[in-house]
């Protein structure tokens, strides 16, 4: 694409993005003058750029730049910048005498249509369709089971469906695996799309290789466009934005667009927005900003209403005592429950028996399910005491304020160690360790895995003194 080229297609998205009364006042009117090479090895081209008068010139150069270089570098595929002058067409010259009879005729000729702005003329560049994650049929409201855990939470997606971005905007759901936080986001984009809203369900990761995607094919333009319109954006699993700068700068922006314009916003995390420490701070602001709530795992009643109700869709014959037993077992995981259920279906379908306690028993023998049971959890106190044995040194001197080189170390460990180990929080492991920020039990967790892959004979020690920790009964 030649440098005029480029200019052309950026007005054309720059009247898609802009309102039309700052497109038609500042650069309906502005000529592409010419393109000065880059005077270094790597730097950009200078576009210079036409403006109608004064004012039009500095309101491109000290308001709209940052915007057209930015849409120009996309459609242009490398570095560029603009200079902008007053330009004022030359006027036409006055009919002569003397003039030659040819030159008076293609003066005086009949007007004719004006053509089409350059800009509709250009087609713009096109880039093969990314669709948004296709949705699962099954993940409805109606298929959802309503229990004590989630009731509150079931509520608010309905409201939501109800009154997008009138009730609760953003909302974001978070909770452990496989307690149903995806079939909310699904059900939420199924409910909307009956109602002919644009919705569009994501994960995190998803949505990072559309906008690599954009970037390597330089539509970066089409890739906002597509997800600032809609009215209803759903993000699923957006903890996986951590360490990604630049995927984290764009949906930075596309929250803000989306808010500002009044459209939806439903996010699911694996945590509290407090604990998405990796995330920029502004970005956890915003998620904190709207309605927060969490998925607890299922009371035991659910969990049989959830049985039964693949029984029946499955037209599965299930005695009330398997369906208990089934609840019973898998505690804290829907997605648990379905993979015993199934097993348990299976079982009696291949071998052409009715389903009982018996089979149903036989067939979680072979799901060979680790037992929750089997194993007592580990406790920040049990590594907290391990780790200052192995080193030479007193509980107190890891969760103290000592800072000798040696007890930093082991304190590290430790820190590292209770990451691995439990399901507390970084602000939790913190205040069970002498009051510590959350920042400083990051660090501390990153040292110890940095050495880890640094050190053979510090990786084999390591997981010397974290088998102890689980094998102890």
């Amino acid at each position: 694409m030649n440098p005029q080229q480029a200019w052309t297609v950026t007005l054309h998205q720059l009247e898609m993005q802009l309102d039309r009364a700052t497109f038609e006042t500042w650069l309906r009117g502005t000529t592409y003058i010419g393109c000065e090479e880059a005077t270094a090895p790597g730097g950009p081209d200078v576009f210079v750029i036409g403006a109608r008068n004064p004012y039009a010139r500095d309101m491109l150069e000290f308001r709209l730049n940052p915007m057209i270089r930015r849409i120009l570098n996309d459609v242009y595929g490398g570095p560029a910048d603009l200079r902008y002058e007053v330009h004022t067409p030359a006027p036409a010259a006055e009919a002569d005498d003397d003039m030659p009879l040819m030159r008076y005729l293609a003066q005086h000729r009949p007007a004719q249509p004006a053509p089409a702005p350059l800009h509709q003329q250009v087609a713009p560049p096109r880039r093969p369709d990314l669709p948004d994650s296709e949705l699962n049929p099954r993940f409805t409201f109606e298929r959802f089971v309503v229990g004590a855990a989630n009731r509150t939470t079931y509520a608010a997606a309905q409201a939501v469906v109800e009154n997008p971005a009138g009730a609760y905007n953003p909302l974001l759901v978070y909770g452990g695996v496989g307690l149903g936080k995806t079939h909310l986001l699904q059900a939420v984009a199924h409910a909307c799309r009956a109602r002919r809203l644009a919705a569009i369900y994501i994960p995190s990761e998803a949505f990072v290789n559309d906008l690599v995607d954009a970037i390597r094919q330089r539509t970066t333009a089409m890739f906002r466009d597509k997800y600032r319109k809609v009215d209803v954006l759903l993000v699923d699993d957006i903890q996986f934005l951590a360490g990604k700068e630049s995927t984290q700068e764009e949906f930075f922006h596309t929250f803000n667009a989306l808010y500002t314009y009044n459209k939806q916003i439903v996010l699911a995390s694996d945590r509290h927005p407090r604990e998405l420490v990796t995330l920029e701070d502004r970005l956890r602001s915003r998620f904190a900003g709207g309605l927060v709530l969490d998925i607890q795992p299922p009371e035991f009643e659910t969990r049989v209403a959830i049985v039964e109700s693949w029984a029946q869709e499955r037209a599965v014959r299930l005695p009330r005592s398997v369906s208990e037993l089934l609840a019973e077992r898998a505690s804290g995981n829907i997605r648990e429950l379905e993979g015993m259920f199934t097993q348990v279906a299976a079982q009696a379908q291949l071998t052409g028996q009715p389903i009982t306690l018996a089979l149903a028993e036989g067939a979680l023998a072979l799901y060979d399910r680790p037992r929750v049971h089997r194993r007592p959890a580990v406790t920040l106190a049990q590594i907290v005491d391990a780790t200052a044995a192995h080193h030479g040194l007193a509980a107190k001197d890891i969760t103290g304020k000592r800072r000798a080189a040696r007890i930093n170390h082991a304190r590290q460990v430790a820190m590292y160690l209770a990451r691995e180990l439990t399901d507390l929080s970084l602000p939790q492991i913190g205040a069970g360790m002498g009051g510590r920020s959350h920042t400083t039990i990051l660090h501390g967790y990153n040292k110890v895995a940095d050495l880890m892959a640094e050190d053979p004979l510090f990786r084999q020690e390591l997981a010397a003194l974290r088998d102890a920790l689980t094998r102890a009964e």
